[in-house]
């Protein structure tokens, strides 16, 4: 008769090792981290970028991090929302989005360092694969201002997002070391990307495509997915217009604000309105008012 060994024994035990706790809540692959922020020796302290590109359900993040020993720096930052100050309203986490809030942090970055006009990237978007190169400034070469890609947990398949954020900072000036198989449009067997693909996505051609899609076959599923931008007399035509007059306007001035026309809250508003959602403590005699009712219900049963 067999017995099965213990593997969890006191010896698997004494050398068990806890994993760090963004690891044991799935935050942060230390693995990749690791060679992201390792640096030379040779390069004497010399920061190494990170381009780091994060999604949410409403929003994208993309900030250009320097890691030391104190802990991450943030140099610079750019948030999908910060569109609307260049015209885009609606679709604010799509693949055009993506592309226009890299392009954003890119020219951010390079305006900030004085380096905008000497590195200005592709400026009319062709969907083509291009990495920055370096360039002469008062006879003399200037290498450009280099950072790698942080994709953090985010799955990396082909098409994705998180690609179309980094093609926007690389055409906005920056170097980022990619290849072109990645980006939608790119061939597994012929191993050649279709650039006429990937200027569609960059100038939002599948959203505008599936508008008119929704609208020939259910105007009813159309008119609740698309309700905003119906609102605001946007149609599919006019979607590669918008995008181009925002990739413009970004290289234009970088750093414009947003401003609304509803009214600004106060502080005393915005306290108000966070102690809607925030739970009050119960007294000591609350909770013994609450516990006799209880007994008083169990003894009517």
């Amino acid at each position: 008769m067999a017995f099965d060994k213990a593997v969890k024994s006191s010896a698997y035990y004494s050398r068990f090792q806890t994993k760090y706790k963004r690891r044991r809540q799935g935050k942060t692959d230390y693995y990749a981290r690791k060679r992201l922020i390792t640096q030379a020796k040779n390069k004497y302290n010399a920061p190494k970028y990170r381009l780091v590109v994060r999604f949410t359900n409403r929003d994208i993040i993309m900030q250009i991090v320097t890691s030391e020993i104190t802990g991450d720096k943030v140099f610079a930052a750019a948030y999908s929302h910060e569109l609307r100050a260049y015209g885009i309203e609606h679709g604010l986490t799509n693949w055009a989005a993506a592309y226009c809030t890299g392009l954003l942090i890119a020219r951010r970055v390079l305006k900030k360092l004085g380096l905008d006009e000497t590195f200005t990237g592709v400026e009319e978007a062709d969907g083509e694969y291009t990495l920055t190169e370096a360039a002469e400034e008062d006879g003399e070469e200037r290498r450009p201002f280099k950072a790698h890609l942080d994709v953090g947990l985010h799955r990396t398949s082909t098409g994705a997002r998180i690609f179309g954020a980094m093609k926007g900072a690389s055409d906005g000036g920056i170097l980022i070391p990619h290849s072109e198989n990645r980006f939608p449009g790119f061939d597994i067997e012929s191993k050649e990307l279709d650039a006429e693909t990937l200027k569609k996505y960059i100038f939002g051609g599948h959203v505008a495509e599936y508008m008119e899609t929704l609208a020939d076959d259910d105007e009813e599923r159309y008119k609740s997915q698309f309700q905003k931008y119906i609102d605001d007399d946007i149609e599919a035509d006019a979607l590669e217009d918008l995008y181009s007059e925002a990739h413009a306007a970004i290289r234009e001035d970088p750093f414009k604000k947003y401003e609304s026309d509803a009214p600004k809250k106060s502080k005393d508003e915005w306290k108000a309105e966070s102690k809607k959602h925030k739970m009050t403590k119960s007294t000591k005699e609350q909770k013994l008012e609450r516990v006799k009712a209880k007994i008083a219900e169990l003894r009517d049963e």
